[in-house]
């Protein structure tokens, strides 16, 4: 009987390589795990009788007539009201945080563009269950790009965990995820300390420095240095990564954004016909070289488990580009605006936290040393729930279903496609106090038992991903790294000051002041 053992020390929130007989456990440095094939769970778990005792109700809302209720819709999502006021006015109408409506992008991009929409913490959490709903071709929604913008490849964030081709690939990151482990805190410290420098140069210079921008580079240059092996900078892509990135990731999402121009001319140029993926061929193409020459030793792992070396660089350049990048991209400065904004005095306690743990463990980083600062991981689980960098997660019925919300359930019938805002259901007043608010010791204490209903990674962050599901193979190695920032950012001052503009992808956030750490 083939078995597979491992021990990993990366994280305390553990990576799975192969799927574990039970969930992982928090908290635990070290893990080892032997797992037998014939052990492994089925892919499905068994589909349990619903026991429903709320009343059961037809979804209310609708779709309009053809071509015209989907456009409508689409106006009202992007300009007449914009995304919030969209789901909070229908919301209001059918007085239900569960209806039916039209998502973008709608004609002529996406063939159906009818969901029935989820927008609370209770009834949400369906679309993570995969003995529900499937997930094949649906990370981006209604609409699926065409696979010319990644070699050819469908990536296995278009995958279903039923085909083949899921196990083998999610498994490949997480190999990739546990043999670079040793490299993260260091590479982070590294490029993050560039950043940091920058910014005070700047400062100094002029009064004033974008972190986003500063951000961009520090982010690429860290995950190709830590997860990769190569510094960008000194490689034939020199500083282009993230400008390749992300106009490779604008032909990916064109379809959902909004991007300032005039509305008539955005509605011709973006949310009616698919971007020809010729035009961004040559910028992907330098993105794949850089990738495809960086990672020998992933590229053999995946020939050895039955993967071309082809199919695992494009996976590689998706996840370190599209997923892991633009979380980054997104997340961080949306960390910085939420905790700078919560003010002087709560960065004082998460510096004066933060440096007794760090001093208290000789002076060194440490997974260890970061999970004895509650008030640090808090935040970041904060920050992660108040701004999910990933806002909307769809499946399609696997079978006739009832889902529930807090007030009623619902039928939904096989084949309908299940659409979940997530920023509704992390702000979900049933569920949290002050919703709206950031709250800094949010899931310190008893407060942990919340982490259930942090869902920004596919999962509940008191899950683990697998083979079996689709939570973020990286979900483990995001949190890390944000953790890192903010220890990084309060070892080294002890207060910071921002303005924030918004802009098509998250928020722009500029530094005005940083205050050396003075103890």
């Amino acid at each position: 009987m083939a078995s597979i053992s491992y021990t990993t020390s990366f994280t305390s929130p553990q990576l799975p390589y192969h799927t574990p007989s039970k969930p992982h456990t928090f908290r635990t440095l070290r893990v080892s795990a032997s797992v037998s094939e014939s052990e492994k769970p089925p892919l499905y778990a068994a589909a349990k009788p619903e026991s429903v005792t709320l009343p059961v109700k037809k979804v209310p809302g609708g779709y309009g007539l053809p071509i015209i209720g989907p456009i409508t819709d689409r106006l009202d999502y992007f300009y007449n009201q914009g995304k919030e006021e969209y789901f909070k006015s229908r919301v209001q109408k059918y007085q239900s945080t569960v209806f039916r409506t039209n998502m973008p992008p709608g004609p002529f991009i996406a063939k159906n563009p009818n969901v029935v929409v989820l927008l609370d913490g209770k009834s949400f959490p369906v679309l993570f269950d995969v003995s529900k709903v499937e997930k094949k071709n649906l990370f981006t929604g209604t609409f699926m790009p065409s696979t010319e913008l990644t070699g050819g490849y469908r990536i296995l964030s278009y995958l279903d965990p039923s085909e083949p081709s899921h196990e083998k690939l999610k498994n490949l990151l997480f190999f990739q995820l546990r043999s670079r482990a040793s490299k993260v805190i260091p590479e982070f410290q590294s490029s993050y300390g560039e950043l940091f420098e920058k910014l005070e140069a700047e400062i100094e210079k002029t009064g004033k420095s974008s972190f986003s921008e500063a951000n961009d580079q520090a982010a690429f240059n860290f995950l190709a240095r830590s997860l990769h092996g190569v510094d960008p900078t000194s490689a034939k892509l020199g500083s282009d990564g993230p400008k390749l990135v992300s106009k490779w990731v604008l032909f990916n999402l064109h379809p959902l954004l909004v991007l300032g121009l005039p509305k008539l001319l955005e509605e011709l140029l973006i949310h009616t016909f698919s971007l020809p993926p010729a035009l961004v061929k040559k910028d992907y193409a330098r993105l794949y070289e850089f990738f495809y020459e960086s990672s020998g030793f992933l590229l053999d792992e995946a020939e050895k488990n039955g993967i071309s070396r082809e199919e695992a660089c494009h996976n590689f350049v998706f996840s370190t580009c599209f997923n892991s990048f633009g979380g980054m991209k997104f997340l961080f400065p949306n960390m910085m605006k939420s905790i700078g904004r919560a003010g002087a005095k709560i960065h004082t306690k998460l510096a004066t936290e933060i440096r007794s743990v760090i001093r208290s463990n000789g002076g060194k980083i440490m997974m260890g040393a970061m999970e004895q600062m509650p008030l640090m991981k808090s935040v970041v689980y904060e920050c992660l729930r108040i701004d999910p960098p990933v806002a909307s997660q769809y499946g399609r019925a696997k079978r006739d279903l009832i889902i529930e919300s807090h007030d009623a359930a619902f039928e939904v019938k096989e084949g309908e496609m299940i659409f979940g805002y997530q920023p509704f259901a992390t702000r979900d007043p049933k569920i949290f106090d002050r919703p709206d608010e950031f709250v800094p010791d949010r899931f310190v204490g008893e407060g942990e038992q919340l982490l259930k209903h942090v869902l920004w990674s596919n999962g509940p962050e008191n899950e683990s991903p697998t083979v079996a599901n689709k939570q973020c193979a990286g979900k483990d190695f995001v949190v890390l790294a944000a953790r890192l920032l903010v220890v990084e950012l309060f070892m080294r001052y002890d207060s910071f000051e921002i303005d924030v503009a918004k802009v098509p992808i998250g928020v722009s956030v500029t530094v005005t002041s940083l205050k050396r750490a003075s103890f």
